[in-house]
């Protein structure tokens, strides 16, 4: 009778716990990201006919895959930070928005609003000079990302799930004297996801300790 070892046993029934998790975003781990949720609705009516209590069928529709992201505010909103201070969209020159271009100026009450660098008025002759280029300022104007959870655990074992086309709707903070950590918290949407599934795990037979893909 073969012998089951502890790591062997650990490796069949498999757990990954919060700290195991990271979330990671063009390349690039959201190493603020405290928690992220989904839920999955699908539209699904009874048919009924007279004469009949019991529906006879259930008809299909819409499916809507939204979810929420916390994340902590650490020294600077995640909007400063990788990989979401490189994500662009194209937006209006007659927008207006805050800048933080005199922030550690003592004599400086307040931040500026500007426009968007360019021609505030409108040219028809040529659409290009109406709309630039630029960094977002919420995260509602940040363009769809995809985002992938990956999970590693002491024991070798290694999965991960895909969420795709993730667009942010809404974002809130607060803060207290109570308040030990800052919270800011998001809700989106998304196209579809991935579950959860198996990587593979490293192998400690061998003296390189190399992973071994699924």
């Amino acid at each position: 009778m073969a012998t089951t070892t502890a790591l062997q046993l650990s490796r069949d029934f498999a757990s990954f716990a919060g700290t195991d998790i990271r979330v990671v975003v063009e390349g690039e781990t959201i190493g603020s990201s405290q928690a992220v949720s989904y839920a999955i609705q699908r539209e699904k009516a009874p048919i009924y006919v007279m004469g009949r209590v019991d529906p006879l069928s259930f008809s299909r529709g819409k499916r809507g895959i939204a979810g929420t992201m916390i994340t902590l505010m650490l020294d600077r909103h995640i909007l400063l930070t990788e990989p979401l201070v490189n994500m662009q969209f194209v937006a209006d020159n007659d927008e207006i928005f805050p800048t933080n271009a005199n922030i550690q100026q003592t004599s400086a009450g307040t931040a500026d609003l500007n426009n968007i660098p360019g021609a505030v008025d409108f040219n028809a002759g040529d659409i290009s000079d109406n709309y630039t280029v630029t960094n977002a300022w919420y995260v509602d104007q940040i363009p769809p990302f995809d985002m992938v959870i990956v999970a590693a655990n002491e024991y070798g074992n290694a999965a991960s799930m895909r969420i795709y086309g993730v667009e942010i709707l809404n974002e809130g903070s607060g803060f207290s004297v109570d308040d030990i950590v800052i919270e800011n918290q998001m809700t989106y949407v998304c196209r579809t996801i991935l579950p959860w599934q198996p990587l593979g795990q490293w192998d400690f037979t061998s003296g390189g300790g190399g992973f071994v893909q699924v």
